[in-house]
C-alpha cells in the first residue's frame, strides 16, 4: 500500500479513501492510482457513450421523428 500511494503521489489515508469508493476524493487522485496500478487504460472506456446504452437510449429518444428544412428563397444579387 505504501508503494502504491508513493507512485500515485498521494498518501497512504487518502489510497484507503481510495479503495473505500470515498466520492470527496479528486478524479486526478483515482487517476493517479489507476496509473501506478498499470490500469489507467481503462479510464477511457467510461466517458465512452459507446458503452453508454441508457444514455444513447435516452438520446435516441430526444431526436425528433422528422426534420423540416427551411427552403433557401431565389438568390438576390446586391
Amino acid at each position: 500500500m505504501a508503494v502504491v500511494a508513493e507512485r500515485a503521489f498521494t498518501s497512504r489515508s487518502t489510497l484507503q479513501r481510495v479503495e473505500a469508493g470515498d466520492t470527496g476524493v479528486s478524479v486526478g487522485i483515482y487517476a493517479s492510482v489507476l496509473h501506478a496500478l498499470g490500469l489507467l487504460d481503462g479510464l477511457g472506456g467510461i466517458a465512452d457513450i459507446g458503452n453508454d446504452r441508457v444514455g444513447q437510449a435516452l438520446a435516441t429518444a430526444e431526436l425528433p421523428r422528422r426534420v423540416h428544412l427551411k427552403r433557401a428563397g431565389p438568390a438576390r444579387d446586391g
